[in-house]
């Protein structure tokens, strides 16, 4: 191999003159030192030896003065003299007291508050531990077997690992299903899935965001505004739930996707509370001949315990998060059919026809390297340790639980007269309508938040005007409420809900005068002791307070 003459990484002098004075410019590492003044030393012979000592990442170091004449062509040759504590060991309340005292302050919020968010939940410490490991280190662009970047073998083990898990958890077979576990999120799930299978400008069909959809499904103003990637990038259509009921209205979607012929049809929302007629989606999609997705972010825990409809049985794609129901860390998931395409009663396939699905190669790419850069390792190996617990009786029991206890909150509300939207709930979450009550939703939610409970507004109907609140069971669950406590958090709710019409009476609707009703007030500091004392009754999972 051909010599560089003078080439030097500030490691060394240049090989080409080995007894050449280390220069300045050769070891750029010295901007990091506190250059220590010049000591003169004896060596056994009684001779002089020009030496320095510097601090190098809180390491002192002793080794030849600048000048000095050596024979070695490593000149910068260290010796360690003392070492202290350094910055990669320092916990976290040394290394940064500020953001550990923050960093309490919201686990003591967590205790001490009840948590009704549908899309929260607590995990275990083992996914904790995960999250916050050494994994974070390494840099695994591309599919496992395939990386970028060298290294990556036991990375690899943990990511065909937590596919294998994933498939095992949704009781799927890997000849019928292919699994990505590298979304950071469901969002980009499913951006993924569009960016892989249609062209900018394509269509797609969702169900409305005020009607319990996503924006990541499409979502527009009615001036028009694109609020949402997918109705920037691609033509969006959404379908409606029935105003009179709160359902979906499944022959208007029909007639609106055989006018609109999108090109994928999304079942799945993030706020509606009752079962999708997936058998009926298929129907729609295969008359239209779109590619059925089903966005199952909120109801994978249900899915995966067998207690609600799968979408499994009937859709093309299905996408998930992973921190909702599942109890699994804060990203995303997508499956994908593989194989052999069925062929469907009514349809002739002809002999150009292919015949073998193709979203495998297009997802993956369109995930890496179109629209992500290295995955989150620490991420995927707290999702497998999750997705392990997802396939145990204990968790099924659990999600057992949730379903329960939303219909306990859902039947306890009814009964003091609280108007439901649908009338109830099939899964883990309700929907309150408060316009009944005269109540504007965003006072609601902050003279809850007030009081530690966490829940959030919700439109109603298909009107993003105040309407109403979701609330959701999966985390309190995880914490051990069952229908009982329920039952007391109902009589919380509704307390909330009597502060809040005072308060409004009193100081007016708008947020403004709304928020000057909350500062010292008395009932809301009495209800706030209420639930503290509720709360911290229960353990908290993943770690202790």
């Amino acid at each position: 191999m051909d010599s560089h003459p003078g080439l030097s990484l500030g490691l060394s002098a240049p090989l080409s003159s080995p007894a050449a004075p280390l220069s300045d410019s050769s070891v750029p590492w010295r901007l990091l030192n506190e250059r220590r003044p010049k000591e003169e030393e004896n060596d056994d012979n009684g001779s002089e030896s020009d030496s320095e000592t510097i601090n190098f990442m809180e390491r002192r170091v002793k080794r030849k003065a600048e000048g000095h004449q050596q024979q070695s062509c490593f000149p910068s040759k260290r010796v360690a003299v003392d070492s202290s504590v350094a910055w990669w060991n320092q916990p976290l309340d040394v290394a940064d007291p500020e953001i550990f005292d923050i960093m309490e302050k919201e686990k003591r919020r967590q205790f001490k508050g009840i948590e009704l968010i549908a899309s929260e939940n607590f995990v275990c410490r083992a996914v904790m531990e995960a999250l916050g490991s050494h994994l974070c280190n390494k840099y695994s662009e591309g599919m496992p077997g395939a990386k970028y970047y060298t290294g990556n073998q036991h990375i690899d083990e943990i990511e065909f690992l937590c596919c294998q898990r994933a498939l095992v958890a949704f009781d799927l077979h890997p000849n019928n299903w292919g699994v990505n576990v590298q979304p950071y999120s469901c969002t980009s799930a499913n951006f993924a899935v569009y960016t892989g299978i249609l062209h900018p400008g394509d269509r797609i069909m969702g169900l409305d965001s005020p009607s319990g959809g996503h924006l990541s499904h499409g979502y527009y103003t009615l001036g028009g505004k694109k609020v949402s990637a997918a109705s920037i990038f691609f033509e969006t259509l959404p379908y409606k739930v029935n105003p009179q009921n709160g359902y979906i209205d499944y022959d208007k979607l029909e007639e609106k996707a055989m006018d609109f012929r999108p090109k994928i049809l999304i079942c799945g929302g993030s706020s509606y509370p009752r079962e999708w007629d997936y058998a009926r989606f298929r129907q729609v999609a295969d008359k239209c001949g779109a590619v059925l997705m089903c966005d199952m972010a909120h109801i994978s825990g249900l899915v995966a315990a067998k207690e609600v409809a799968s979408p499994f049985d009937f859709c093309d794609i299905v996408t998930s998060t992973t921190h909702k129901s599942l109890r699994g860390p804060r990203g995303g998931i997508i499956f994908y059919r593989r194989g052999a395409k069925p062929r469907r009663q009514g349809f002739v396939h002809n002999h150009g026809d292919d015949i073998n699905y193709d979203f495998e190669e297009k997802i993956n790419f369109a995930l890496y390297p179109s629209l992500q850069g290295g995955p989150h390792n620490n991420h995927i190996a707290a999702l497998a340790i999750a997705l392990k617990q997802v396939a145990t009786p204990e968790y099924k029991a659990y999600m057992q639980q949730v379903k329960k206890n939303a219909l306990a909150l859902a039947s306890a509300l009814s009964r003091r007269n609280c108007r439901l939207v649908t009338g109830g709930t099939d899964n883990h979450l309700l929907l309150w309508d408060l316009t009944a009550l005269g109540l504007i939703d965003r006072n609601y939610e902050k003279v809850c938040e007030a009081c530690h409970i966490t829940l959030n507004k919700c439109a109603i109907y298909g009107s993003i005007s105040p309407g109403g609140v979701r609330i959701g069971t999966p985390a309190m669950t995880s914490r051990g409420c069952l229908e009982e406590d329920f039952e007391t958090i109902a009589d919380f709710l509704l307390r909330a809900a009597q502060i809040t019409s005072m308060v409004q009476r009193e100081h007016g609707k708008s947020c403004k005068d709304f928020l000057k009703g909350l500062q010292n007030n008395k009932d809301i500091s009495e209800l706030r002791n209420r639930v503290e004392t509720f709360s911290t009754q229960f353990a908290m999972p993943g770690f202790d307070i």
